[in-house]
């Protein structure tokens, strides 16, 4: 199993409680977006296929 490297959301601040994190796992056959609670990384993480993590990007970014 590869060791994904964790950061911050862009979305996410030091001030608040919501705090996300995001792993980009290059696993084969196609790249998995992984998503967790910074603050409680112990819980399960979501994971998404690269075309979903793309369609729910665009989403949120409409005006």
């Amino acid at each position: 199993m590869i060791a994904l490297k964790w950061f911050k959301s862009s979305y996410s601040s030091n001030e608040g409680p919501d705090c996300v994190e995001v792993a980009i796992s290059p696993a084969a056959p196609t790249l998995t977006v992984h998503v967790r609670e910074s603050k409680d990384k112990d819980r399960a993480t979501l994971v998404f296929a690269d075309a979903s993590w793309a369609g729910f990007v665009r989403g949120i970014s409409r005006p």
